[in-house]
């Protein structure tokens, strides 16, 4: 071959002698190897940045990891707080009573559901097989009667023996080792603290993640519309949202518990009517800040829909301020819950609440387990999700997000 450098160009073009065969290269005989394809499913490098900058704040990392398993086991509250056992074996046959309701003609008995702390039921058991407990062998809403002590009883590990006797004796024993503990003592109708506060901690949170979830979606998409079309659509919107928000809450669920029972879908929705308000007036600032910038003028002369511009251009930006607000919106959704527990007008009574058992505290000054208890509880709940809020906070932060 020849090779030909035409002028004006940079590179040299090979021209084939007349007569010369064509000479074919193999993939694997001069020719470059193919790009290696891009990694999709991996992090970019500005997430991983602030990925980095949470795990440095190492108080708000571990908080988030401890609140984390906490929720995590308390979705499992069943089995780890019941009167039921978790599964059995009865003449052969498998059973899992803590998820199905048995009736008691299949132990020998004759009520609809079996109660499985009754002692005939628990020898009937023993005699033709074998069961395995929850470690807390009480549901929130278990009544002992057989206490060492009056209710509210005190934790099982505070009682001396002679205290635990009459009640052991019953079940076949003398010390305090030989009845089921209370670790957290009784409240004034005899159930389990600790289970409550499982169960409890439970609601509470599912309550504070529906209602911060709904809320920051609800009042993204209203500061959207009113930071990007501005005008007489944002006008109108604060007037609204000033009128709105000045409704006050309290009362309204009060009104309202006058003709229905406030039950936790109700309260839900009832908050979720005035909730999202928070998140409004940081959205339409990042809307308002960014809809004049060159790349939405840009996006908007190629002819792209208002609706792709809020949602692909300026929506990620505004996230951003949306996150770093979302742990301490979840934190005021709890509290709120449990303020409402605490002054009647929260979930049904006999259910389990954080707010009802600081209500049982005030209530029963000789009995300090209870109060110390919600107090303790809810302060640690909190102090974690501030402290994890701090990190998300430090994550997105842009002066170490672009250091």
């Amino acid at each position: 071959m020849n090779e030909i450098a035409r002028p004006g160009d940079s590179e040299v073009v090979p021209v084939p002698m007349p007569g010369a065969q064509p000479v074919v290269l193999r993939p694997d005989e001069g020719a470059p190897p193919p790009p290696a394809p891009a990694n999709r499913r991996g992090l970019s490098p500005l997430s991983r940045r602030r990925l980095d900058n949470f795990r440095r704040n190492r108080l708000g990392y571990w908080s988030f990891l401890i609140f984390a398993t906490l929720f995590g086991l308390s979705l499992f509250a069943e089995f780890l707080a019941n009167d039921r056992p978790i599964v059995l074996s009865y003449k052969g046959e498998w059973l899992v009573p803590v998820l199905v309701d048995y009736p008691e003609e299949k132990f020998g008995g004759f009520l609809a559901v079996t109660d499985f702390r009754s002692p005939e039921i628990r020898r009937e058991i023993a005699e033709h097989g074998w069961a395995i407990w929850p470690p807390i062998r009480f549901s929130y809403d278990t009544i002992n009667e057989d206490l060492p002590t009056p209710s509210p009883s005190p934790p099982t590990w505070t009682l001396s023996d002679a205290q635990c006797k009459p009640v052991a004796e019953k079940l076949g024993g003398a010390t305090c080792a030989d009845i089921p503990w209370h670790w957290l003592g009784t409240d004034n109708t005899t159930r389990d603290v600790l289970a409550r506060v499982i169960y409890g901690f439970r609601i509470s949170v599912l309550f504070g993640l529906i209602l911060a979830a709904v809320s920051s979606a609800i009042g993204v998409v209203a500061g959207a519309v009113q930071g990007y079309f501005g005008g007489w659509v944002d006008l109108a919107f604060q007037r609204f949202i000033e009128v709105w928000g000045g409704i006050p809450t309290l009362y309204l669920i009060i009104i309202i518990s006058a003709f229905i029972a406030p039950g936790f879908f109700v309260l839900l929705g009832i908050m979720l009517l005035f909730s999202w308000v928070a998140l409004v007036s940081v959205v339409r600032a990042e809307f308002l800040r960014a809809r004049n910038f060159e790349y939405v003028r840009a996006a908007r002369a190629l002819g792209l829909s208002n609706l792709r511009i809020m949602t692909v251009h300026l929506l990620p930006n505004a996230m951003v301020a949306t996150l770093t607000f979302l742990p301490f919106i979840l934190n005021g959704s709890i509290t709120t819950l449990t303020s409402l527990d605490f002054l009647g007008f929260g979930l049904p009574p006999g259910s389990p609440s954080l707010g009802e058992l600081l209500a049982q505290g005030k209530d029963n000054l000789t009995a300090p387990w209870l109060g110390l208890t919600g107090f303790l509880v809810i302060a640690v709940m909190l102090s974690l999700l501030v402290f994890a809020g701090e990190a998300v906070r430090d994550a997105f932060d842009p002066r170490k997000s672009f250091a």
